[in-house]
């Protein structure tokens, strides 16, 4: 008797999807990062950018010195500057483009993102919902 069967050929992993980079910058932004940077009177790794309750929307953006990355941040790295986003403000901004814009009024970080569904009339604060992944 002729046996057809044949072993069955070992079920290979899948490979991870890669993982989207959070949000991505502006030149200007990366540029004022930079400055930022080689100013601050103490060594910084990068900026930590997160959202807060808050304002007349409901949230506002936040940005401060970061002197340590903490091992639940995001890290981005983008035209030779580093990110450092919270880890529970990554789902609201998934896909924003961090820019900075500097006028005669006023010099300031803005944030473009596709999460944001309205913002105050001073600009302040924002209403954001979580990203769709």
């Amino acid at each position: 008797m002729n046996d057809m069967t044949q072993a069955s050929p070992t079920p290979t992993k899948p490979k991870p999807r890669p993982r989207p980079q959070v949000m991505k910058l502006t030149d200007a932004a990366a540029a004022r990062i930079t400055e930022l940077t080689k100013r601050a009177d103490s060594e910084i790794v990068g900026l930590r950018v997160g959202i807060k309750n808050g304002g007349c929307a409901g949230q506002s953006y936040t940005v401060e010195y970061a002197h340590e990355i903490r091992p639940t941040d995001e890290v981005v790295e983008d035209k030779g500057v580093k990110i450092l986003v919270d880890p529970k403000a990554v789902l609201f901004l998934l896909g924003t483009e961090m820019d900075y814009k500097a006028d005669k009024m006023q010099a300031q970080f803005v944030f473009n993102n596709p999460n944001q569904v309205s913002a105050c009339g001073c600009g302040e604060s924002v209403q954001l919902k979580p990203a769709k992944v």
